[in-house]
């Protein structure tokens, strides 16, 4: 289970007092945005179930999300989201990038982040110092955090999305290339939201 270690770690080697966790969702799917969160949480946080939002049920996360939200939690968050023509037009490793920069800067300003953990490798860029840790959202309680943020904050985008667009079942795989979606895109075509960066929407090469 994730736990303070790793934020202690920072601390104590590089001196910074407050550190965002930071994660993403939405990087392998056909369709959406992708999305980061950011999470500062505070002093003496607990939690029975936090972990990599891929190790809980979507209920679970749902749950998880309106406690870290909640008002009273003391948690401070935001999110960053990058939406498909944006990451055709810069690819889908800078959009990660700039979804984890825009989710870090929109943090409260009374939550004063000096520095960041942040799931999986060094992004460019960035705007305080970050150390990343791979598979980080199983190890640090902030990047879990971020992880539950940055999952429930697409899947929700995902789900309404499919009210617009309901012939390709985006509430169900959120995107991603199942052969349900495959077979809806041969059927009728990618929509505004599908990234034609990505070989399968942009040549239709669909493994049926």
């Amino acid at each position: 289970m994730p736990d303070f270690s790793h934020e202690n770690q920072f601390r104590n080697e590089e001196g910074y007092a407050v550190i965002a966790g930071i994660d993403e969702a939405g990087r392998g799917p056909l369709a959406g945005p992708v999305v980061a969160g950011a999470v500062v949480l505070p002093d003496g946080f607990e939690h029975p179930v936090l972990n990599d939002s891929k190790q809980l049920s979507g209920k679970k996360r749902e749950e998880i999300f309106q406690e870290l939200t909640a008002k009273s939690s003391g948690v401070f968050w935001a999110a960053g989201i990058i939406d498909a023509p944006e990451i055709d037009r810069i690819n889908i490793l800078r959009a990660t990038w700039k979804a984890m920069r825009v989710a870090f800067e929109s943090l409260p300003r009374k939550a004063k982040p000096e520095a960041a953990l942040i799931d999986g490798k060094p992004i460019r860029d960035f705007p305080k110092t970050h150390r990343a840790i791979v598979k980080g959202d199983s190890k640090s309680l902030s990047i879990a955090a971020a992880s539950i943020i940055a999952k429930v904050t697409r899947d929700r985008l995902m789900i309404d999305y499919a009210e617009k667009y309901p012939i390709y079942g985006f509430e169900r795989h959120k995107g991603y290339g199942t052969a349900a979606h495959l077979e809806a895109l041969a059927e009728h075509g990618p929509c505004r939201i599908h990234r034609f960066s990505f070989a399968p929407v942009a040549q239709l090469q669909l493994k049926l």
